[in-house]
């Protein structure tokens, strides 16, 4: 009887034989690609729910309009000749832009702490501070979009000229940016939505509302208007409005200043709360 020969295994393909382990995709010095992907996935994240996010405060300021022109637009002018209503938009839109530009980021990081998908962000080949740059732009855009939505239906009913448009930009991006970072800080320091809430309502909107948003400065006696120039946020008011009017209360070069020192200082403490993993890793 003819043996049949053991089987014996294939030889490997030449191509496999030649391959060795794998090897870590290089995406060079920034990972543009994840970068992108998760400001995408943040901007579609409050898009979804665009008539909460863009169309709920475009009315809130609209009727924050309506009220003070109404109870106060008659009784006086600001900085000479300017009506209050034209004086007041701008405050207005500023103030849309720093409560936006924070609810999101520090609400978007906290929802994730909460159901536990924060690791879903830290797991991809992100470095801290790709992550830092994407959570920052995505808060810009949204502030940026609730401004530019307000300013188009405030100009209906109140004249929304531009003398300066370089202030007006230059105010309104580092406000959202601002803010937008101090809501990342918010968000991986709070384990609760008390904390977020008790932010916002002790600290933005007191801060936003004594700056100068719906008044000038200029009317506050003595020691209040030496406060208020401590005010970070009048600096980002003060300078905004005067793209829209041609007359600040302050300096706007300290502003500028003022601005840019702030947005280095929180940006690079919200790069340190991510490159150390604090209450996102433990």
């Amino acid at each position: 009887m003819d043996q049949i020969p053991a089987p014996t295994a294939p030889l490997p393909d030449s191509s496999a034989r030649r391959a060795g382990p794998p090897t870590p995709r290089r995406f060079g010095p920034v990972n543009w690609l994840g970068l992108w992907t998760l400001y995408a996935k943040e901007v579609r994240r409050f898009l979804k729910v665009f008539t909460q996010t863009v169309m709920a405060p475009v009315v809130t300021g609209l009727l924050f309009l309506a009220i003070f022109t109404l109870a106060l637009g008659r009784s006086f002018e600001v900085a000479g000749s300017i009506p209050y209503a034209r004086f007041l938009a701008p405050g207005l839109v500023m103030m849309v832009i720093v409560q936006n530009s924070f609810a999101n980021n520090s609400s978007s990081i906290l929802i994730s702490k909460i159901q536990g998908n924060i690791v879903d962000v830290l797991m991809p080949p992100l470095n801290a501070a790709e992550m830092t740059v994407a959570y920052a732009l995505a808060g810009m855009t949204r502030g940026v979009i609730v401004a530019i939505a307000t300013v188009l239906v405030m100009a209906i009913f109140v004249p929304m000229e531009l003398p300066d448009p370089a202030a007006a930009l230059y105010f309104g991006a580092s406000a959202a940016l601002m803010l937008s970072l101090t809501g990342m800080i918010g968000g991986i320091w709070a384990e609760k939505f008390d904390h977020i809430s008790a932010v916002t309502n002790f600290v933005i909107t007191p801060l936003a509302f004594l700056s100068g948003s719906f008044y000038s400065i200029e009317r506050l006696p003595g020691i209040w208007n030496t406060i208020a120039h401590f005010n970070p946020f009048f600096y980002l008011i003060d300078g905004f409005r005067s793209g829209f009017i041609g007359h600040a209360d302050g300096s706007t070069a300290v502003g500028v200043w003022v601005a840019l020192g702030l947005n280095l200082a929180l940006g690079t403490v919200a790069y340190r709360m991510l490159k150390t993993g604090y209450k996102l890793k433990s």
